[in-house]
């Protein structure tokens, strides 16, 4: 080899090898960044350990050359033996002597910086090397950790996020025997994760960094439940993991999964798989917000309706925000205010321009001009004006709030913590102006502010009288997610007319029993005759009165699920593929048969 060749090739080797660590350590930390934007974790372990790989590799680059210098193999020797330095490295089976006797190569420009890159990677190689060792190790001791628990039940968690923590913490407190698990945790330096992994070991939780779906937990004691929670911020990913979940533990007994997604795909994927043996059920947390919300508060709605005209209290309700939550209280709204002696109208507001638009084709015949706004007998009444492309910012807003002075309930549903606070304020500024003091909440998800904020005043000592709802805390317990009073009562109404494997496969049953569940309860708290009763105990005049109250109800339900009429009161014309039915006519013009129906989910 010619001087200016070997000159050449310590140059390029060192060039590369450091190129490769920086590239290695750069491309870690975009990567880290993308997924922290996506809700993702990423471990940037692997990646560095890639960089270092092969930054060492062409470090050693010029010492195999040198030693095969003399072959006749040329560069097939080379590079097996820089491939060869550069393996053994990591396992410390590499003297730096292999290089102190080849740098006098190495031109002289470069040997210092050659000899400190190098010094480095022997370094930083082992140290790689060692990780790899306590990560095999880590999940070594958490499985043998798990195997201890053989005998008990076992709530295993997809991620460890603030949420899945919330509710394994209320788990525990209800079952202290269980054992806690949660799935794909790093430890790595970023403050956040660091505090949920100590939060996760002072709980007593194992801990592993793998995925859910590659730990096996089918070396289980089958007579113990099995609890997994797809709870990722991720939510197409809970989806991925939830069906492969089915399919691995489709035949074992005792096992329960629970899948949080709110997309509508998840309903329709979920109630196509066979699911086997486990029960599953898909947590939508903004509709499990909503109806509790109405389930547990909802007859503050008909406390403060104003009196009207022959002898009929106006329910004047204001949405802000058009988001799911927002959404799905207005449709709720219809259905839920459906109540003899009431009345309701439901004012919206966003600042999507299409609002109105959109949520008219989620819910066409909700918002006909036949039935919006319309009383008829036997009917659900109701008035819904969505306000589109307003921001709450603005003076129009103000403006238009200020036309509302009929509003007795206010839902602050902007997607944001802050916002919602704010525009709470706002609005509460808003209506006392107007001499006026409607009941308002607004949707908080950080449990501290909610806290810091219950019973906030003025700097005068009056009160906002500002309801928060919605923290991670009330949210993510297990009296609202595993054992649910309104689920309990849910499938009492369900029963009624269906069997209970309907119940939990299908969410169409699930939803209208919910639905049915907080309607009857506030019927019982308003005073409802014969709500309180038997089907068989029931009067000929309570009968009917049930029975067109409940129907005026399923109505507005129905509309509000995006169901219109058939066109036709024949069984045949129904069509849950078009979201059409037959029954989605007046009370007077239902079979006897249907009315029946009613009146046996309308009473105890």
């Amino acid at each position: 080899m010619t001087g200016a060749f070997v000159a050449t090739v310590w140059q390029i080797g060192l060039c590369l090898s450091i190129l490769s660590v920086v590239l290695g350590a750069v491309l870690a930390i975009v990567l880290k960044g993308i997924c922290r934007k996506k809700g993702k974790k990423l471990s940037i372990f692997h990646i560095l350990f890639a960089g270092v790989a092969v930054g060492c590799f062409f470090m050693f680059l010029p010492v195999g050359c040198g030693m095969s210098a003399d072959s006749g193999w040329g560069f097939i020797q080379t590079f097996f033996l820089t491939l060869f330095h550069a393996t053994q490295i990591f396992t410390i089976g590499t003297e730096f002597a292999v290089v102190l006797d080849y740098l006098p190569n190495c031109p002289a420009e470069f040997a210092n910086v050659y000899q400190i890159w190098a010094s480095v990677l022997f370094v930083a190689a082992p140290v790689f090397t060692f990780g790899v060792i306590l990560t095999l190790f880590r999940n070594l001791s958490a499985q043998l950790r798990y195997l201890r628990y053989y005998f008990r039940d076992a709530y295993i968690f997809s991620e460890l996020n603030e949420r899945a923590l919330i509710l394994a913490k209320d788990l525990k407190a209800k079952n202290p025997k269980a054992v806690i698990v949660f799935t794909d945790v790093f430890e790595d330096n970023e403050e956040t994760a660091f505090e949920l992994s100590q939060r996760a070991k002072a709980m007593g939780a194992v801990c592993f960094k793998k995925d859910i779906l590659v730990v096996n937990f089918a070396k289980h004691s089958p007579k113990k439940e099995l609890f997994f929670f797809t709870i990722g911020e991720n939510e197409t990913e809970n989806l991925n993991q939830a069906l492969k979940l089915i399919e691995t533990y489709r035949d074992r007994e005792n096992t329960h999964l629970y899948i949080f997604c709110v997309k509508v795909e998840s309903e329709l994927l979920l109630t196509a798989v066979d699911k086997g043996r486990i029960k599953v059920r898909r947590v939508n947390e903004v509709q499990s917000l909503i109806s509790r919300v109405l389930y547990e508060d909802g007859d503050i709605l008909f406390q403060t309706a104003k009196g009207g005209d022959n002898g009929v209290k106006n329910i004047g309700a204001v949405v802000i925000g058009m988001g799911n939550h927002g959404t799905e209280m207005v449709k709720a709204l219809t259905w839920f205010c459906q109540m003899d002696g009431y009345r309701v109208r439901i004012d919206a507001f966003d600042v999507d321009p299409l609002a109105e638009d959109k949520f008219t084709a989620l819910a066409p015949e909700l918002m006909s001009e036949k039935y919006n706004g319309v009383e008829l007998p036997g009917e659900a009444r109701y008035c819904i004006a969505i306000h589109s492309g307003l921001d709450v910012l603005t003076r129009s807003f103000a403006d238009e709030i200020g036309k509302l002075t009929d509003t007795t309930y206010v839902l602050v549903a902007l997607g944001s913590d802050e916002m919602n606070i704010k525009t709470a304020v706002t609005l509460r500024m808003l209506f006392e102006r107007m001499h006026i003091h409607p009941v308002i909440q607004a949707i908080v998800h950080n449990s501290q502010q909610k806290q810091a904020l219950q019973g906030i005043r003025n700097y005068r000592g009056q009160p906002y009288d500002i309801e928060f709802i919605g923290d991670l805390e009330s949210c993510y317990q297990e009296k609202v997610i595993l054992d649910s009073a309104l689920e309990a009562e849910a499938l009492q109404r369900h029963l009624k007319w269906g069997q209970e494997d309907e119940f939990w496969s299908y969410e169409y049953n699930y939803r209208s029993s919910i639905a049915a569940a907080i309607h009857r309860k506030a019927r019982l708290r308003r005073g409802i005759p014969g709500a309180d009763k038997k089907e068989a105990e029931l009067t000929d005049a309570e009968r009917e009165s049930i029975e067109t109250l409940e129907h005026r109800r399923w109505n507005a339900y129905m509309r509000a699920e995006g169901y219109v009429y058939s066109g036709s009161k024949e069984k045949s014309s129904r069509n849950d593929l078009a979201k059409m039915h037959h029954d989605l006519v007046d009370y007077a013009s239902l079979t006897e048969e249907e009315k029946r129906k009613d009146s046996r989910v309308g009473t105890q």
